[in-house]
């Protein structure tokens, strides 16, 4: 990356090492919870216990973020992260993992991510000129894609299949060489002298477009949960898989999101900024729907690797129109809003596919989560269209 600065290739590393980390643990995590209860109310409730915290805890995470050095914070929350995983490891040597444990241990993990997450994206503008967003947003989410989805998940299959234990311990590492990554990270110390969590409440609610993404994504990630918390028993009670092809079947994901980071630039130039986000969120409720009807794990990995595609279409270019839209000072509070919005649901997703397996099948998540998402696309239309296309801004 010679088009990008150094301390940005830095933070590149480090959100590649920790991401592999990340999708080693997300898919080791379910199966551990599989062996501890196969109920899909235990297992959505620990897919539940890892989002709740962006409901609790992103307000604070923001206004933390706006004033304190982001380097710092970022280090220092992998580091936490790292003894957490420890403890989780050491739990399962001895025997000790009960649905409650993997409950607390899943809350603490993503109390830190919403941390972290945060201050990274947020440290993006700081470490790139303006023109290079889209390129390092995207490279980000290929990075991100790469471990948490294409080599995280099939390595965190076989390693759990080894030894249980032993994709915890990976996890862990890999915090502690992200966080001497970060720690090299040039220090910018906080944005903001006094950062009220109110200026980037109002400064979101003022501003439409970004007031209709959030709300958009919001819906979006609650179906997504909502089709995606009981993935695991799909895969090895309906279409009868073992633990090692259940990762391998989420690698289908990883594999679209690689190529739509690679050639978001081009496209979004080819298409724009609205019809590139329009095509994203429709064709991603037509995959939801399409996951649910799934004969074999060869269409329903092709349907992850579309949905995959796409997803990264809507990431980064609704993350590059935060970073260009907001002021530096209050980027931390108005993503922290944004996230609240975005992702707050996203337990009550889980929770909510949780409830409809049990009650009606392992299939049926998806396709209620694909009509949800159509019409929230449909109802979000007339906000949407007219905002991006600069008719009506704010």
């Amino acid at each position: 990356m010679p088009d990008l600065p150094r301390a940005y290739r830095r933070l590149w590393w480090a959100t590649g090492i920790d991401s592999l980390g990340n999708g080693v643990f997300a898919a080791a995590l379910p199966l551990l919870a599989v062996t501890v209860s196969h109920d899909a109310r235990d297992v959505a409730l620990v897919s539940a216990a890892t989002y709740l915290p962006w409901l609790l805890l992103s307000l604070t995470a923001g206004s933390v973020v706006d004033k304190v050095d982001r380097t710092t914070l970022m280090w220092r929350t992998q580091t936490l992260q790292a003894l957490i995983v420890g403890v989780l490891t050491a739990l399962v040597a001895a025997g000790a993992v009960t649905v409650p444990v993997l409950v607390l241990l899943a809350f603490a993990l993503g109390a830190c991510d919403v941390f972290y997450d945060n201050a990274a994206q947020t440290a993006v503008p700081d470490l790139v000129p303006k023109g290079s967003l889209h390129r390092a947003n995207g490279r980000q989410q290929v990075a991100m894609i790469v471990g948490r989805q294409f080599l995280g998940p099939p390595l965190g299959s076989l390693f759990f299949a080894l030894a249980w234990t032993l994709p915890f311990a990976v996890d862990a590492a890999s915090f502690v060489l992200a966080a001497v990554l970060l720690a090299k990270l040039p220090r910018r110390g906080g944005q903001a002298e006094s950062a009220k969590v109110l200026d980037g409440v109002r400064w979101l609610m003022r501003h439409r477009l970004l007031r209709a993404l959030a709300l958009l994504l919001g819906i979006n990630t609650f179906c997504g949960q909502l089709g995606n918390a009981t993935l695991v028993l799909f895969v090895t009670d309906v279409l009868h898989l073992g633990a090692g092809v259940f990762g391998l079947m989420l690698a289908g994901a990883a594999i679209g999101g690689v190529v739509g980071g690679v050639v978001i630039t081009r496209l979004v130039a080819w298409l724009g900024d609205l019809r590139a986000l329009l095509v994203s969120l429709a064709v991603n409720a037509i995959v939801f729907v399409g996951m649910g009807f799934s004969p074999n794990v060869v269409v329903l990995g092709g349907l992850f690797a579309v949905s995959g595609f796409v997803t990264t279409i809507w990431n980064v270019v609704t993350v590059g129109v935060r970073q260009q839209e907001v002021p530096s000072a209050l980027l931390g509070r108005v993503n922290s809003v944004y996230r609240l919005l975005g992702w707050g649901l996203m337990p009550l997703g889980a929770l909510t596919g949780g409830l409809l397996a049990h009650r009606f099948g392992l299939r049926v998540p998806y396709p209620v989560a694909g009509v949800v998402r159509g019409l929230a696309l449909l109802a979000a239309l007339p906000v949407i269209v007219p905002a991006m296309r600069g008719a009506t801004p704010r």
